[in-house]
């Protein structure tokens, strides 16, 4: 941690947060000698920039640094690894941040990927007074840190079996029950989708299971899909189609990131976290476009095309997920290339069974900085995935509208009455923004916590 807490701060270079409706009052009280270093170096209040002052003594007295806002999530994230190596605080001068954005932002601000690479430097580190606020701001970081480094690992070191590894260490942690169906047994325990999918690859795909809470509590499911690499099987990607496919099981990264806030917080729920763990790979055994698979849920599925197999896996592990009933059930996965090209890497797309709570979770994004948008499960749309050979195909009939055949798929999976949030997310940033460094990314986590606590506060 980077964040550390202390009773005192004094021995800390104190950071002043202004933002540009505050900045001129405040920069007009300034010392005339620090006015003019500010206007020499040319600072603004501009989000993300920072000015260091030095003392009359050559060494660093402060920090000014510009942020969005006080409640910003990546308010700080710009400062830990540009300012130099030691510790500050932030000043009771400028902008209030709360506690929990500033511990936050510098802990996602001093992330990188350092497994293979070692950081050519330390961050800086950030002291602050404890608080309820800070901590939590710290445990929210902590998960999405965990959901990026799972990502950002080659699936060379992140197969079925880590992933695996991975929740148990997590149900451990917890007090969680945890279990896994694997290779062939997955037949025999009726998941054949999943075995279908992932038979192809050496290492043996799984069905893995998370339970946690009390059984007096609302059921609460999450299920991510777990791909954790995709070469297309036999409709295969090309080179660069493949190049990151160590990330196509970012939906269930990102499920155990939620699954650990969930468990960290305590909410009042019955936990279940389910993750379909393959590799789709290239073999004698692989499954075939134009196959028909008989799914857990009796449903056949004709393969349309090998490559749209995460929505294959899924059905399995959603219709598991229905037999319990619980009060909702919300999936997570990198599943179509669709989603990007209408919504972009930093735009998850949400599929709701009801239209006011896909407004609530869209306007909570917003306020939060972890953004989702709501895309339709539109019906008519349905024929473009019926089947002449079987009750569905795993692909539309054209490229149109891909994001929404790909959810109306899942919906086959999903009663009626079943309450239900899909979300098709990239779990990836595409450039650098401060705090979001290119590499594996935690999405709609913080939105769909704070969505949780609300329906289902104590």
């Amino acid at each position: 941690m980077n964040v550390l807490f202390k009773t005192s701060l004094a021995r800390a270079t104190p950071i002043i947060a202004v933002d540009a409706a505050t900045w001129p009052a405040l920069r007009a009280q300034l010392p005339q000698r620090t006015q003019a270093w500010l206007t020499t170096v040319g600072f603004k209040a501009a989000p993300d920039s920072l000015a260091l002052v030095p003392g009359e003594d050559g060494k660093l007295a402060q920090v000014f640094a510009g942020v969005a806002n006080a409640a910003h999530p990546f308010a700080l994230s710009a400062l830990p690894q540009q300012l130099p190596e030691g510790a500050y605080a932030l000043s009771s001068e400028g902008v209030a941040l709360s506690d929990e954005a500033a511990a936050l932002s510098w802990e996602l601000g001093c992330y990188q990927f350092d497994l293979y690479k070692p950081r050519k430097r330390l961050p800086a580190q950030l002291w602050m007074k404890n608080s309820a606020d800070a901590q939590r701001g710290l445990a929210l970081a902590t998960a999405m840190v965990a959901t990026r480094d799972l990502v950002n690992t080659p699936a060379e070191h992140m197969g079925p079996q880590e992933l695996a590894a991975a929740a148990q260490a997590l149900a451990k942690q917890h007090g969680a029950k945890f279990k896994q169906i694997t290779g062939d047994d997955l037949l025999k325990k009726n998941f054949p989708a999943i075995h279908a999918v992932g038979r192809a690859s050496t290492r043996a795909p799984r069905l893995i299971e998370l339970n946690w809470g009390s059984d007096k509590h609302p059921r609460l499911t999450l299920v991510g899909k777990g791909v954790c690499f995709d070469s297309g099987g036999l409709d295969l990607k090309s080179a660069d189609g493949m190049r990151q496919m160590k990330k196509d099981m970012g939906g269930a990264a990102n499920a155990l990131g939620l699954a650990t806030l969930i468990m960290a917080f305590k909410l009042p729920v019955r936990l279940q976290l389910l993750i379909p763990a393959v590799e789709n790979m290239v073999a004698g055994n692989a499954y075939r476009p134009g196959d028909v698979i008989k799914t857990r849920a009796g449903v056949h599925i004709e393969i349309g095309n090998t490559d749209a197999e995460g929505r294959v896996i899924l059905c399995d592990a959603l219709a598991y997920a229905a037999e319990s009933a619980p009060e909702l059930i919300i999936d997570m996965a990198t599943l179509t290339g669709a989603a990007r090209v209408a919504l972009g890497a930093q735009l998850p797309a949400l599929f709701a069974k009801h239209m006011d709570t896909a407004r609530d979770l869209v306007d909570l994004g917003l306020k939060l900085d972890d953004p989702l948008w709501h895309m339709p499960l539109w019906a008519p749309y349905k024929e473009g995935i019926a089947s002449s050979i079987g009750d569905i195909v795993n692909t539309g009939r054209n490229a149109l509208a891909g994001a929404i055949n790909a959810a109306l798929f899942l919906e086959a999976f999903v009663p009626e009455q079943q309450d239900w949030l899909h979300i098709d997310l990239f779990a990836w940033n595409d450039i650098n923004r401060p705090g979001r460094p290119i590499g594996g990314e935690a999405q709609t986590i913080r939105t769909l916590l704070a969505y949780l606590e609300e329906r289902f506060a104590a």
